[in-house]
């Protein structure tokens, strides 16, 4: 085995820790795997976790796990399974053969348990939630150890029997492991393995009623799969200690080859969250209107908005692997996601905020059909028909009825601008609705600039687009911004206090005929506007904004 698929990748720690590792002949196989828990939905952070792990393993010939760390019933459901699966596949990636779940190790759990246990490693703790807490110590003062900490071996089996038979309370004991209550590492000081929960499994059912802590299933769960490394993020780089002192504890997996954890900081998003409690306290409160609200970070709410695997999989990239927590700038989210629509979404019109023109010098009765590039820079993307005729809608924004100074590149009363795909045009005056709002535009064209300049020398420079009225299809467009106001959510625990009440301002408009049938999800460049995609929703034809045609989170 060599890395030879690795030469034109960016390096990294984990990927020379690995090449290290193939050098040394310590695994003939790379073997990676995404061990999320099923108790939510998968968020931007998830999304980088994933391409690492199972792009390292494509990158060496190897393969990742899709394994759901299912021991935790009370806060897990089926449906978040069903939503992970889709986002792994969505963003490109395929696991190795079935789906695992840690549930499938369950009687492989119990049975390392019962070994701990038999070498005096583990022994069942009734201490109540305060007690432990007590008994725990802090930072800067050693533990104290249960006074069941030195149970028989058969006191100890016999308890631990009961547990898994239901014979006692939630809560009245755990087991935890044997370690030392004195160490400087508040995660060795006996960890709890096993906790008793009166609840329906979404894979077992009602088989168990006792359930092994994450840090015991997560490490014998990679060495019963052969997983080689074991990518997680800082916050159980302490918990490593754990890791590797179950394992060479448990004489079936005590050996070289067995899997190592690696850890790498996590991603943290200006103005997002990637708690997941936090997440679903948003949706919980009703603070969005979902998981996939195109204002979460969460990749199904990602994926709403518009944003593409592609993107998603280089913003990963452009990120990097680093041990080092920071706060990511979200341009560099935005940039990746402009880079890839600039190239692959088709242009189109739309007018979001809609005045109407007249243009009064043009036949009564006739439609004319026009054709535009469906991209500027790629004719093999072909053309789409646009109409034109005496009546048509811009943008109020491209319209103002004194022009401010002779930079003033929209249109004016007297003053010229060119029509995106047509004529040039000439505003002449205007009529108000009793409000004192501009009701009508009307224009005259020049029936001799479709495609071409003034043949008498004038020089236009201003270019707006527009839709033609009779044709244009009414559209709802949803225009999204960050979602907190302040720049590290992660500072608040009252996130709601936070909210960006301009998140989301909702706007009625047209758009041009051929998107009366658009893709939903499916992303177009609305020219002069930005990225938008159609929405999944079927009560209305509605486009939510991915992201402007240039960035302006710093001005």
């Amino acid at each position: 085995m060599n890395s030879k698929n690795t030469v034109d990748k960016p390096t990294n720690f984990i990927r020379n820790i690995i090449d290290e590792d193939l050098l040394n002949g310590k695994y003939n196989k790379v073997i990676t795997r995404f061990p999320p828990e099923p108790n939510g939905y998968l968020h931007i952070g998830h999304a980088k976790s994933i391409c690492l792990n199972f792009g390292t393993a494509l990158n060496y010939d190897g393969y990742c796990n899709l394994r759901f760390d299912d021991t935790n019933p009370l806060k897990e459901d089926i449906e978040y399974v069903n939503s992970i699966k889709n986002d792994v596949k969505w963003l490109g990636y395929n696991w190795n053969e079935e789906i695992k779940f840690s549930s499938n190790y369950f009687q492989k759990f119990y049975e390392c348990a019962l070994e701990l246990i038999k070498k005096e490693l583990a022994y069942v703790c009734f201490l109540s939630s305060d007690e432990t807490r007590e008994f725990r110590g802090t930072l800067k003062k050693p533990g104290k150890d249960s006074p069941y900490r030195n149970s028989t071996v058969q006191e100890n089996l016999n308890l631990f029997k009961k547990m898994k038979e239901g014979e006692f309370k939630e809560g009245k004991c755990v087991l935890r492991a044997k370690i030392d209550m004195k160490s400087s590492f508040m995660c060795m000081r006996d960890p709890t393995l096993y906790r008793i929960r009166f609840e329906t499994h979404h894979q077992t059912e009602d088989d168990w009623c006792i359930y092994p802590m994450y840090d015991f299933a997560h490490c014998i769960s990679d060495a019963v799969e052969g997983v080689s490394h074991s990518i997680c993020t800082l916050e159980f780089q302490d918990n490593r200690r754990i890791y590797d002192w179950i394992l060479k504890n448990l004489d079936e997996f005590n050996k070289p080859d067995r899997p190592y954890q690696y850890e790498f900081s996590r991603l943290n998003l200006e103005y997002a969250t990637t708690s997941k409690r936090k997440l679903k306290l948003l949706v919980d409160e009703k603070l969005v209107s979902g998981w996939d609200d195109p204002r979460m970070p969460t990749i199904s709410g990602l994926r709403r908005r518009g944003y593409t695997a592609t993107s998603i999989r280089d913003f990963s990239e452009r990120v990097g692997v680093s041990k080092v927590n920071s706060l990511t700038d979200i341009s560099i989210l935005e940039s990746s996601i402009r880079d890839d629509l600039n190239t692959n979404a088709p242009r189109t019109m739309a007018v979001i905020d809609a005045v109407k023109i007249v243009i009064e010098n043009y036949p009564e009765d006739k439609i004319e059909l026009l054709k535009a590039p469906n991209h500027p820079q790629n004719n093999e993307m072909g053309y789409r028909e646009i109409y034109f005729s005496k009546e048509i809608y811009i943008d109020k924004a491209d319209f103002q009825e004194i022009a401010p100074n002779n930079k003033f590149k929209r249109l004016a009363i007297n003053k010229e601008v060119r029509l995106r795909n047509a004529y040039i045009i000439k505003a002449t005056r205007i009529e108000k609705n009793k409000e004192g709002n501009i009701k009508t535009i009307f224009c005259k064209y020049d029936p001799e600039t479709l495609g071409r300049n003034p043949t008498d020398g004038r020089k236009v420079k201003g270019v707006i687009h527009f839709v033609e009225s009779s044709r244009a299809i009414q559209a709802e467009f949803n225009i999204y911004d960050r979602l907190f106001i302040d720049r590290n959510p992660s500072k608040f625990e009252d996130i709601s206090s936070i909210i960006n009440p301009d998140s989301l301002i909702i706007k009625y408009g047209y758009v041009e005929p051929n998107l009366k049938n658009a893709e939903v999800e499916k992303a177009y460049q609305f020219e002069r506007e930005g990225y938008f995609c159609r929405d999944r929703s079927d009560k209305s034809l509605i486009f939510n904004k991915t992201v402007g045609l240039r960035d302006t989170w710093n001005q």
